[in-house]
């Protein structure tokens, strides 16, 4: 095809706005002509701040325009529709995520993007850990922490907020079984140490019901802190806590525990600790310059279109696994039981 690439965007969420756009807009050929948001005024919004030339009624619109490449910002209860019409239509994708609203979800957008070879299919990747993925990884194939023996992540948003109006995170019918940030932290330890096995889950709301944004009592069904015990493929055990109400307890952070020696990942000032049997403290460990990722997203979208690269970060192959994870959480958490994560 043409380097010319023509961009329609359904749903610009923040982070469509913040880096999708403007970092799409800034590569050479790379034309976003249309945008459709949840009302015309929001849709319209956009389009002026970005100088978005056509502002289309639906998310169907969109798909049936004349561009290239459709980009989903939506939240996940519009990323399998929106994704499989897309493909069907001949338009490549870039799906914002969580990938969908269950694994359900993302096997059909699997299927929809192997059946459309020719077009390029991404997920927004699971940033956080981006600077120092490859240094990680290059630690535990030195073998500094030797047989990895257990995975230990923690994720604090700080206290409770009681008075909170309902986040559309913790609406099931738009996020799904997609549980705060589990399934962004799980997909960066999975570039790390692989997928899990099993899980058992425990979790809890403690706010059941709060306002929505017309004042109405809503069902709050997602968990605000969850634990989370996974059997790893690679033969280690994590422990996953991801929570909203822990307030003062730190900031998000994984530790590696090998037969030999610790890694850490410090998540509030991205940095990496190791050390080893016999050494007194974790040191800091340099991440290399060869080793340090940054966010290029809308860059390896549009260079796989280009067929000047492979998407890495991440393929809808990757998106399912960790749906398939959260899923099997949910699983859980019903039955109060130990359950299979199903293979991608």
């Amino acid at each position: 095809m043409s380097t010319r690439i023509r961009v329609g965007v359904v749903g610009a969420g923040a982070n469509t706005r913040e880096m999708h756009i403007p970092r799409l807009q800034a590569i050479d050929g790379v034309e976003v002509v249309s945008v459709c948001n949840r009302s015309h005024a929001s849709g319209a919004r956009v389009a002026a701040e970005f100088g978005i030339p056509e502002v289309l009624p639906t998310w169907r619109a969109v798909v049936e325009s004349d561009v290239d490449a459709v980009v989903i910002g939506t939240w996940p209860y519009l990323h399998e529709p929106v994704t499989v019409a897309a493909l069907q239509a001949g338009k490549h994708v870039l799906c914002e995520a969580r990938m969908a609203r269950d694994a359900a979800e993302a096997r059909r957008m699997l299927a929809a993007s192997r059946a459309h070879p020719e077009l390029v299919a991404q997920i927004v990747p699971s940033p956080m850990t981006l600077r120092v993925d490859r240094t990680i990884q290059r630690l535990l194939a030195e073998g500094v922490a030797g047989d990895l023996l257990v995975v230990e992540a923690r994720v604090s948003t700080g206290f409770l907020d009681r008075d909170a109006p309902l986040h559309w995170r913790q609406d099931a019918a738009l996020s799904g079984r997609n549980i705060m940030s589990m399934g962004i932290w799980y997909e960066a330890m999975m570039r790390w140490v692989g997928t899990a096995r099993r899980v058992s889950a425990m979790g809890r709301t403690f706010v059941p019901r709060r306002r929505d944004a017309s004042g109405a009592l809503r069902d709050a069904l997602v968990p605000e802190h969850v634990d989370v015990t996974a059997e790893l493929h690679c033969g280690a055990q994590l422990h996953l806590q991801v929570s909203a109400v822990t307030g003062l307890c730190g900031g998000s952070e994984v530790y590696l525990c090998g037969a030999d020696g610790t890694i850490r990942y410090d998540g509030g000032d991205d940095t990496v600790w190791a050390g080893r049997r016999g050494d007194g403290a974790l040191a800091e460990v340099a991440v290399r310059p060869d080793e340090a990722r940054s966010w290029r997203v809308e860059d390896e979208f549009v260079g796989a279109i280009r067929g000047e690269e492979e998407i890495v970060l991440t393929p809808f192959t990757v998106g399912l696994q960790y749906m398939e994870f959260t899923d099997a959480v949910g699983r859980s958490l019903a039955a109060g039981c130990v359950v299979p994560v199903e293979p991608a």
